[in-house]
């Protein structure tokens, strides 16, 4: 696992040990960084199950302002704070040891540019996270929800004020980008 552009390019990445984490693949990450372009430019970035910092890490390469990184396992936690300070960018990011639902619930107030929402396959994580997160003001005007789900993974159907602007298939996975539907 790589970081493939920006500042830190070409820089590894350490992957946390065993089946706990599925750290998102260079081809997936590719595509969702040519979808969202210049989106991630000065971005304040929240990648809600954190997993290794891959995605966060990614985002603070290719421009973004700043990230805060998510994560309830001890191990992943480790990992995610080695590669940070791997690649110098602990200064930038704000790594919390903690349930992703949780921090919705403690930090109402926050506000993203880009949210990430890669949590485990088929556990229904991403639909959870959408039911709270359309109830808050975690997504600025003109931000954007990037979902990673298995591919035969549905979303619940009451995302509003959401809408699935875009999607995209890889192998075994769905990724879908979504924004409020006044924008």
């Amino acid at each position: 696992m790589r970081i493939i552009a920006g500042e830190m390019r070409g820089r590894q990445l350490r992957a946390v040990e065993g089946m706990q984490t599925r750290p998102t693949s260079d081809k997936v990450k590719g595509a969702i960084f040519s979808v969202l372009g210049d989106k991630v430019l000065d971005a304040r970035v929240l990648d809600l199950f954190a997993g290794t910092g891959n995605l966060a890490i990614e985002a603070l390469s290719r421009g973004s302002r700043e990230a805060v990184l998510v994560e309830k396992s001890f191990s992943a936690h480790q990992v995610i704070r080695e590669n940070l300070e791997r690649v110098g960018v602990s200064h930038k990011a704000n790594l919390l040891l903690m349930d992703a639902f949780k921090y919705i619930h403690r930090y109402p107030n926050e506000v993203f540019n880009l949210v990430f929402l890669d949590p485990p396959y088929h556990k229904e994580l991403v639909s959870k996270a959408i039911l709270i997160l359309k109830e808050s003001t975690f997504l600025a005007p003109g931000g954007v929800i990037v979902a990673e789900t298995a591919k035969d993974e549905e979303l619940n159907d009451d995302i509003y004020p959401f809408e699935i602007r875009k999607t995209g298939e890889y192998g075994d996975t769905m990724i879908r980008y979504l924004q409020r539907m006044d924008i």
